[in-house]
């Protein structure tokens, strides 16, 4: 009997197994249980509800989709704020650039008149409410990610929340010292104005000065000309002609610090004779006169750069000659070109040495220096009228020749210049 009982059982569980593995067939599933003998060997388990595979997958893919767009969205709002913090990035390094160009615009227009960095100060304000624009525009676009159930990462929102502060932190330091930099730029464009206005009025004080200087001196005679380089180009000459004179007086004043030799502070030619009267001292020669070509060496001395007078008198009779130096007469001699008159309708130069009458000037034989007072008489003066004349106590204007602002005319860069010779002397000594 137990050996039945026992095969019937082996039986009954041969046929759960089979429907077991044949449950996908029908849609259910058993469980086999052991019993014990003395039980009911009916099959006790109840199948259980199972959901369709096809409400499953429904879910899933819904919970796929709601993640995709979530992810899509996330990423959307990821690329936004990198392209709003490489915008931001850029507006700094253009502000600090346009910072960099301004003081270097600056510093290199120090005697010009700088720039008003208003316009900086401008573009800075423009790119502060930009800023502030791009921060309003994120904070919308967060309230919108919360709307749709996107969650807008916090890390991120604070990374940015704390560029844009640094951002406005340093465009604001940067506005400070724009303002700064614009308030000294302004004093020292004060400065520099009022140092070119009073450069400028003292320029045109100057040429006023001028101005009136060429259209008239003190007097007619306080003047000099000045003859500074040794050329063949720069001299003055004298507008009135000699008449045939049989006796003269020459003085001047004269300043030379020229070496070796002063030069040709006068010469005389008439047609025929290049050399009527000249006075040079060329190379490491003495000081000589020539009347009619011929020579006579005076004992003077003006090399040191110092005011001198000299006076020269000659008379055709027996050509008897004196050399006056500072009202001291130095030297005298006789049988200069006796008898020979001064011929009239020549040339009279200062400065410069004539070839042929009137030109062919070497430069070699001009005078450096300041020439004034040149003075021509027909007769031989007396001695203390020299001496007083040398000594600024009186002053006697040439009977043939006056020294006077109407009568000389000066060439190649030869100038005039107001002179209180007596005054420069004095300072000179």
């Amino acid at each position: 009997m137990l050996h039945l009982l026992a095969g019937l059982i082996c039986i009954y569980a041969l046929t759960c197994v089979r429907v077991v593995y044949g449950q996908n067939e029908k849609g259910e599933r058993f469980l086999c249980t052991a019993v014990p003998i003395d039980k009911d060997t009916s099959c006790p388990v109840q199948s259980l509800p199972v959901q369709s595979a096809s409400v499953q997958e429904e879910e899933l893919r819904n919970t796929v989709m709601q993640l995709r767009e979530t992810i899509l969205q996330q990423k959307e709002i990821i690329v936004n704020q990198l392209g709003t913090i490489k915008e931001l990035t850029s507006k700094l390094s253009r502000c600090e650039s346009d910072s960099e160009t301004f003081r270097k615009m600056n510093k290199d227009t120090m005697d010009d008149v700088p720039k008003d960095p208003n316009d900086t100060i401008d573009v800075l304000g423009k790119t502060m409410q930009s800023l502030k624009d791009r921060l309003e525009n994120l904070e919308q676009q967060q309230m919108r990610a919360n709307v749709s159930g996107a969650s807008f990462p916090n890390e991120l929102r604070n990374l940015l929340q704390r560029r844009l502060e640094d951002l406005e932190n340093q465009l604001l330091k940067k506005v400070n010292e724009l303002e700064e930099e614009k308030s000294q730029l302004y004093n020292e464009t004060v400065a520099h104005r009022q140092r070119t206005d009073s450069t400028l009025n003292s320029l045109m004080n100057r040429i006023s000065e001028l101005e009136k200087g060429g259209a008239g001196f003190k007097s007619p005679e306080n003047f000099k000309i000045s003859l500074p380089l040794r050329t063949n180009y720069l001299f003055g000459q004298v507008k009135k002609s000699l008449p045939e004179m049989y006796a003269f007086t020459i003085c001047m004043w004269l300043k030379s610090g020229s070496s070796p030799g002063i030069g040709t502070p006068f010469s005389y030619g008439v047609p025929g004779q290049a050399n009527e009267i000249v006075l040079i001292e060329w190379g490491h020669n003495p000081i000589e006169l020539l009347i009619n070509d011929k020579v006579a060496q005076l004992p003077l001395s003006l090399s040191d750069g110092r005011w001198h007078h000299i006076c020269i008198t000659w008379t055709t009779r027996d050509g008897l000659w004196e050399a006056y130096q500072d009202g001291q007469r130095l030297g005298s001699g006789e049988n200069l070109a006796p008898w020979h008159p001064i011929k009239q309708g020549g040339v009279l130069i200062l400065g410069q040495e004539q070839d042929v009458v009137g030109g062919r000037f070497d430069a070699t034989q001009a005078f450096v220096g300041e020439l004034s007072h040149f003075n021509i008489w027909d007769r031989v003066l007396r001695s203390t009228d020299i001496i007083a004349m040398s000594n600024c106590s009186s002053y006697m204007p040439g009977n043939v020749v006056a020294w006077t602002d109407s009568n000389i005319e000066v060439f190649g860069g030869a100038s005039k210049w107001p002179l209180e010779l007596c005054e420069d002397r004095l300072f000179d000594n």
